[in-house]
């Protein structure tokens, strides 16, 4: 898979990757279990552990790839951090490194928050980022 040689944002972490079945699996440290090596997955881990050892954020206070409802329609999200009193912090949408940052994916984040309400939206590619707030302003990813 070429696009773990990608160069990330985030710093790199002491990544745990297997292979089973013909597939390269990884290692969630947050969720505890093995999972299929994707683009995606790749740029995951590499936020979470960006957000719980840089910027602090509690990983007892991360959510990874829960299921909402948007609109009648099971969706699952990303990550949502949430703050002390458990209501939606930052709402997160992790994409492949080769995906562009564009006005369809930060509206598909949006459509998620709809329900969630989260005081933030992120939208990253490991490459890049777009934070924006309540007011769909681009702002600096906050500190916990």
């Amino acid at each position: 898979m070429s696009e773990i040689n990608l160069p990330l944002k985030y710093p790199p972490f002491n990544v745990r990757l297997k292979n089973s079945n013909k597939q390269t699996l990884i290692f969630d440290d947050f969720r505890k279990k093995w999972f299929v090596l994707t683009p995606e997955e790749w740029v995951r881990q590499h936020l979470l552990h960006y957000l719980v050892n840089e910027k602090k954020y509690p990983a007892s206070l991360i959510a990874i790839e829960k299921e909402i409802t948007v609109n009648d329609i099971k969706k699952r999200f990303d990550v949502v951090v949430y703050n002390r009193q458990m209501e939606p912090f930052i709402l997160i949408e992790c994409k492949a490194p080769y995906i562009e940052l564009n006005l369809r994916v930060i509206e598909q984040a949006l459509r998620y928050n709809l329900n969630l309400k989260s005081e933030f939206v992120m939208i990253t590619n490991g490459v890049n980022d777009v934070v924006v707030d309540k007011n769909n302003l681009q702002v600096l990813l906050p500190n916990f």
